[in-house]
C-alpha cells in the first residue's frame, strides 16, 4: 500500500489540506495600517490591531476537512481501484469548490474591506490547495495506470 506512488500523493493531499486549514489564504494591507486576512475559518479586517469586521467562512474549513478525509479514505481503499478513481473525482470536485470559495471571498468580499483600489495577495493556504489539486490529478493518473495493468494481466491468463 504505502509503496505505491499514488498513496504518497494522497497523503500529500492530506498535508496540503491541513496547511490550508491552519494558514492564511489571502491578505491585503492598506496604506494606513489596515489589514484584511482570509483564513479557513474567517475573513477579518483590522486597523491598528483592532478588529474592524469579521466574517465567518466555515465553508472553506468544511471543504478542506472533507477533501482531506476523502483522500485519507481513498489511500486505504487500495484493493478497490474503481472506488479510488471515483473518490479521486469527488476529491477533485471538493478541491475545486474549495478553490472557488477562496477566490470568491478574496476577490468579491475581501477586496472591499480595506481599500478597494488595492489588490491583495494570495498566501500559503491557496497555494497548498493548488498543490493538493495537482497531487490529486497525479494520484488519479497512477491509479488508472494500475487498473490498466491489472486488466492487461487478466487478459493474458
Amino acid at each position: 500500500m504505502i509503496q505505491r506512488v499514488q498513496t504518497i500523493f494522497l497523503f500529500l493531499i492530506v498535508i496540503g489540506m491541513g496547511t490550508c486549514l491552519f494558514s492564511t489564504s489571502w491578505l491585503e494591507t492598506g496604506q494606513s495600517g489596515e489589514q484584511a486576512t482570509l483564513t479557513a475559518f474567517q475573513l477579518e479586517a483590522r486597523r491598528a490591531g483592532t478588529v474592524i469586521s469579521s466574517l465567518p467562512v466555515y465553508y472553506i474549513a468544511i471543504l478542506a476537512v472533507l477533501a482531506a478525509g476523502v483522500a485519507a479514505y481513498s489511500a486505504f481503499q487500495y484493493r478497490n481501484r474503481l472506488l479510488q478513481i471515483k473518490l479521486g473525482t469527488l476529491n477533485s470536485l471538493l478541491m475545486a469548490a474549495l478553490l472557488g470559495c477562496i477566490m470568491y471571498f478574496s476577490t468579491q468580499v475581501g477586496e472591499g474591506l480595506v481599500n478597494p483600489a488595492l489588490q491583495g495577495r494570495y498566501a500559503t493556504g491557496l497555494y497548498a490547495v493548488i498543490l493538493a489539486l495537482i497531487c490529486n490529478m497525479l494520484a488519479n493518473r497512477f491509479i488508472r495506470r494500475d487498473e490498466q495493468l491489472v486488466r492487461s494481466a487478466d487478459r493474458m491468463r
